[in-house]
């Protein structure tokens, strides 16, 4: 008899990236626009969408056996979970993104103790309240619910906020002073649903399949026919081919290449292939790679 796994799938801006990932993964998780309880075409999964920020708790106190939230989060939250997968991905990109201190770029603040006394905004309260204490510095912390960016100067003094590329902080005319953490996406783990060996399993799986789906979105697949008297050549110019499978064809004097290379590679690979004689080159796309 199987166990159903009840599993915490983040509500928001991490949602549709979510959904698009665990269908390159082999689930297909479908919901309507004002459901918070989704369908999946696995009978034995079932759960429903909550805040990132809220996960950590609920997977925690086993509301869900598992979850997918920020590792921030769970910092936040001071819960006890288990971490099961790092996954890097976001709602715009595939990068660890930073929660930093950041001032206006005319702000006479050059380190964190310059802010004794001063006032700072984040969603982070807890960490940032942490960051402070190691630093010895005094200083007050208040709950931004959101557009903290617009709240310096007038406002606050200060602000800690999530940033991938910086992009929003330099419109904003605000400087980084540090940076308090890294983060990305985890799969976490309820205590006593991980001590149990299906759960377990089943949460493992899911967590390799979800890892593979997004270590292929970076790689593409390469096929290739080949003069067999240029196979070494092309196998010392042109390093991403250093462990392609090479087959025989039916003429003996060509040989098949197939492997996997970086995506942002086959822009320069291809044409350099082709100079060197290659035909029948095709790319394809990946579902999943298990190293």
């Amino acid at each position: 008899m199987s166990t159903l796994l009840n599993f915490g799938l983040p509500k928001g801006s991490l949602e549709g990236p979510t959904i698009k990932l665990f269908g390159k993964a082999g689930y297909n998780i479908t919901k309507g626009s004002r459901s918070y309880t989704p369908c999946w075409d696995d009978p034995d999964i079932d759960g429903r969408f909550v805040r990132a920020q809220e996960m950590s708790r609920y997977v925690e106190d086993g509301f869900f056996d598992c979850g997918l939230t920020g590792r921030d989060w769970v910092l936040e939250n001071e819960s006890e979970v288990e971490i099961v997968s790092d996954l890097v991905y976001s709602r715009a990109s595939n990068r660890i993104s930073k929660w930093v201190l950041a001032v206006p770029e005319s702000a006479p603040i050059k380190t964190v103790s310059d802010l004794e006394g001063m006032t700072i905004a984040t969603e982070l309260v807890n960490v940032t309240r942490n960051y402070l204490a190691r630093h010895n510095v005094t200083a007050e912390v208040e709950f931004s619910w959101g557009a903290t960016e617009v709240k310096v100067p007038e406002l606050v003094d200060a602000i800690v906020d999530l940033t991938e590329t910086g992009s929003s902080l330099r419109a904003n005319k605000l400087r980084v002073v540090d940076v308090l953490m890294e983060t990305n996406t985890v799969l976490i783990a309820n205590k006593k649903s991980w001590a149990n060996p299906e759960k377990k399993a089943k949460i493992e799986n899911i967590g390799m399949l979800l890892e593979a789906a997004l270590q292929a979105d970076a790689k593409v697949g390469l096929k290739l026919n080949l003069e067999r008297s240029k196979l070494e050549e092309v196998l010392q110019d042109l390093p991403a081919l250093r462990k392609p499978t090479i087959s025989p064809l039916s003429d003996d004097s060509w040989v098949a290449i197939e492997t996997v290379i970086e995506r942002k590679v086959s822009r320069e690979l291809i044409p350099a292939l082709k100079r060197v004689g290659a035909e029948g080159i095709v790319e394809f796309p990946l579902n999943k790679l298990v190293p």
